[in-house]
């Protein structure tokens, strides 16, 4: 027999779908990408109004409200020493071309609600906020607290989780609407590298190149100029004559070309779901290259091996799988093309050792590589029988019948940089993908999902008050 709590909670969920979807519409309205800073809006206005919006109506429904600074919000009700804690994020990744759907329109078709950030991770987030409503009105005389944490920058930097953890207090246990069901008990570290080296001079010499917005997204657009002499230069035009990939255009002017290429954004955890434009070009360029300058523009290409060969770091371990790496930015400023590599690595491996093996390999190359390291977020890894582990995998399986287990990604979430936290499912087949175009989530998904945190919470709120007890 479900428990009754449970049950009231969930039937105050199926009463309030209606509000819930429209609540999620307007929040998905706001275009909250990361913007130049303005006073008490670290990342810029749009970002602001997410989070006033979030807390106005957590504040209108009876929650005590708190306001970082603009980086993150929060809304909590409870009482008690345990605090169980859900971080969700309102900030989005650009859009990028091809949509067919308005990226902030939030339109409504088939069942589904299209937008930039409705299964990342608006969509999440108000319905963790919702199940926490449900709780409030039907459950409220909780001997602990839960709060709603509202993050700004989640996409590009987690500045603002930071700024919590400095002036806030740690969950007993946590949550991060942000992932596969049941939940995630491991993320990959995170290494963003710059590869540096001078821009390849010769019979063929590389002008310029430019393509990428974030490195955690696989470029879809990418654009080359090279130029070429002598044989180099015939050479080059057989190769963009005979080129057999059709998103690899070509345009001549003297002895210039300029190529241009189109490819598939994904998630830069998931590289080998898109299609990376820059790539394609530098897989070109070194099919076109002159023999005296092969094996640069192998190895330039190879630095880019979505394995991370070219880097000397592949590898895998048992809990968590083979190390990914995705080109996310691609630039040259005359003298110098860069390359920031978006690496995601096992979550039983050593950081620091990641990072020398890499510098030595490049230092064995010709060329003068050299690699500048401008994040590394270590792994997050919980055991399977950890008691919040098991606690939302059991809660999962009560609702859906389902019995997956948890797993490990390579995707990187709030829950990494929170203790006693863990990153949990929050979307249905269908819905997503996130940081794709025409990203999307059902009305009926987003009703289900807050049913089961619903039930979550109610279990969640009675092991912190246990882990609390006399404390």
């Amino acid at each position: 027999m479900k428990d009754p709590v449970v049950v009231a909670v969930q039937e105050w969920l199926d009463e309030h779908q209606d509000e819930m979807v429209e609540t999620l519409r307007t929040l998905l309205r706001i275009p909250s990408l990361e913007e130049d800073p303005l006073p008490n809006s670290p990342f810029g206005q749009a970002n602001r109004d997410a989070l006033d919006y979030m807390l106005g109506l957590a504040e209108q429904k009876g929650m005590t409200i708190k306001d970082l600074d603009g980086y993150i919000g929060y809304a909590e009700f409870g009482q008690g020493k345990g605090m169980v804690m859900s971080l969700g994020h309102l900030d989005v990744v650009p859009v990028g071309p091809g949509w067919k759907h308005e990226p902030f329109g939030a339109e409504l078709e088939d069942g589904y609600i299209y937008s930039r950030g409705a299964s990342d991770d608006k969509g999440p987030t108000v319905a963790m906020f919702f199940a926490s409503l449900a709780v409030k009105e039907r459950f409220p005389h909780l001997a602990v607290r839960i709060r709603n944490v509202f993050g700004c920058n989640e996409e590009s930097g987690f500045k603002c989780i930071a700024h919590y953890v400095e002036r806030e207090e740690i969950p007993t246990l946590g949550v991060a609407p942000d992932a596969g069901w049941p939940c995630v008990h491991g993320e990959k570290g995170i290494a963003d590298y710059i590869v540096h080296r001078p821009l390849p001079k010769g019979e063929m010499s590389l002008v310029s190149i430019q393509g990428g917005q974030r490195p955690n997204i696989v470029i879809d657009q990418c654009q080359a100029v090279v130029e070429a002499s002598g044989a180099a230069l015939d050479l080059l035009r057989t190769k963009a004559s005979e080129a057999w990939d059709k998103n690899l255009t070509f345009g001549w002017e003297g002895n210039r070309l300029t190529i241009k290429a189109s490819g598939k954004a994904a998630h830069g955890s998931y590289p080998y779901g898109g299609d990376n434009a820059a790539i394609k070009i530098l897989r070109f360029l070194k099919e076109a290259a002159p023999v005296s300058q092969e094996q640069e523009y192998e190895d330039l290409y190879d630095v880019a091996h979505i394995a991370g060969n070219g880097l000397g770091i592949a590898g895998s371990d048992e809990p968590s799988g083979p190390l990914t790496l995705n080109l996310g930015i691609i630039s040259s400023d005359g003298n110098e093309v860069s390359l920031l590599v978006n690496i995601r690595y096992p979550v039983t491996w050593d950081d620091g050792e990641l990072a020398q093996k890499a510098s030595a390999h490049l230092a064995g190359l010709a060329g003068g590589y050299r690699l500048e390291t401008t994040k590394d977020s270590h792994p997050l890894y919980f055991p399977l029988d950890h008691p919040l582990v098991k606690t939302i995998t059991e809660v999962y399986e009560a609702e859906t019948g389902d019995d997956r287990k948890p797993r490990t990604m390579g995707g990187g979430t709030y829950a990494r940089a929170i203790p006693n936290t863990v990153a949990i499912g929050c979307a249905w087949p269908g819905d997503g993908p996130a940081h794709e175009t025409d990203e999307r989530i059902s009305v009926d998904g987003l009703l289900k999902t807050a049913k089961i945190y619903g039930h979550l919470l109610i279990r969640l709120s009675r092991e912190a008050e246990k882990l609390t007890a006399g404390s």
